[in-house]
Order: structure tokens, then C-alpha cells, then sequence
């Protein structure tokens, strides 16, 4: 059972995700120069409502964009591999930051397949909220992994994204969130409109009674 270093974050990371993170804490600190040194990995476990959940990404530090001279760094990271926590150990022996033994989640489903109903769904709220949105890189990055981020969900949703291990039921989740969220965007673009036409001079029909 592997030991990583983790660093846990109030965000969900998933697998393929680019992710640059400013690293200023001394414990933190110590774990990416060991990472750098070794060229080893850590894991970012999801810190949700004030809770770690027991499920977190795999991540690989890509490059060390900046390190300033009090110590701090920039860097950029990319995830890897799920996993779940097994025994957490806050802090790691003989170490400032925490580790764990974990234990890497496979996905069932490795299909590119998208929901033509998903995609739609996604792109009639882009329309909505008129902007534009690039989803469609990186290919190899499953489709529900590249817009989870991108379709307003909570950070509980995300958790439930990045615990799901199949795309067909991650897509699902999604499609669900999408059937909520977008009557209720477009009732809001309605309010809008009607705001914004407050105070113009209109031209009505005239009703017959």
C-alpha cells in the first residue's frame, strides 16, 4: 500500500486536470521541494465543508514556474490517479506536512462516449449565459472531467464526480444538475430582460376584450 505525501485543498482535482497552485506555508513548502528533489509525487485530498472526505487526486508537479526569494513558489501541477485514504497521519513522521496510505481507484468505464443530451444541455446554458466555454480539450481527458468545473455545480457535487467511477453515471450526475439549474437561469435572463426594458417607451398590442 503506497505512502504519499498529501496536501489537502478546499477544491476537487481530477485526473488530467491542470492545476497551478502558489505554495507559501513552510509545511507545503517542504513537501513540493521533496517532491522536486525526488521527483515524486503527492496527493491532493478534497477538504469539503470543513470535512476531509477520504478521496483525492494524484498529482505530478509539471514545472516550478516561479520560487521567490523568502521561499515561496508557483508551480503547476497536473492529476493523475483517484484515490481513497486508507490511515491519514497529520503530520507524516519526521516530516512538517501530511501523508497517508492510499489505495488508487480505477475507473469501470474508460469511454470517450458523450451523452448527446449532456452536450446539448451544456451548450444551451452556454447560449443562456451567453459565453463561450472551451470543453473540448484536452480529448484524452473524460468529458465529464473537462466541464465538471465549467457547469456551476457545487464543490459537494464535484466530491460526488470525482467518487463516481464510471463516465456513464458521472454524465448522468451531470445531466441531472443541468435539468435543475438551466429553468431556473433562464427564468433569471426573463428578469433581466424585463428589468432592462423598465422605463422604455413600448409598443403594445392592443387586447381585445
Amino acid at each position: 500500500m503506497p505512502f504519499i505525501p498529501l496536501f489537502p485543498l478546499n477544491l476537487v482535482v481530477f485526473p488530467h486536470e491542470d492545476l497551478n497552485l502558489h505554495i507559501f506555508e513552510p509545511r507545503y513548502r517542504q513537501l513540493i521541494n521533496e517532491c522536486l528533489d525526488e521527483k515524486k509525487t503527492f496527493g491532493i485530498p478534497s477538504f469539503v465543508n470543513s470535512k476531509l472526505l477520504g478521496y483525492g487526486t494524484e498529482v505530478e508537479v509539471k514545472q516550478l514556474s516561479k520560487r521567490y526569494g523568502d521561499g515561496r513558489m508557483d508551480i503547476k501541477t497536473k492529476g493523475l490517479r483517484i484515490f481513497r485514504i486508507v490511515d491519514f497521519q497529520n503530520p507524516a513522521k519526521d516530516k512538517l506536512y501530511a501523508g497517508g496510505d492510499v489505495v488508487f481507484v480505477e475507473n469501470e468505464d474508460l469511454s470517450e462516449v458523450i451523452n448527446p443530451y449532456l452536450l446539448s444541455l451544456v451548450e444551451k446554458l452556454y447560449r443562456l449565459l451567453k459565453v463561450k466555454v472551451d470543453y473540448e480539450k484536452p480529448e484524452y481527458m473524460p468529458f465529464s472531467y473537462r466541464i465538471a468545473h465549467k457547469i456551476g455545480i457545487s464543490m459537494q457535487e464535484e466530491y460526488e464526480i470525482l467518487t463516481t467511477s464510471s463516465e456513464k453515471i458521472r454524465q448522468e450526475i451531470l445531466i441531472d444538475h443541468l435539468e435543475r439549474i438551466i429553468p431556473v437561469v433562464t427564468e433569471v435572463e426573463r428578469t433581466k430582460e424585463r428589468i432592462a426594458m423598465n422605463g422604455h417607451f413600448k409598443e403594445l398590442d392592443p387586447l381585445n376584450f
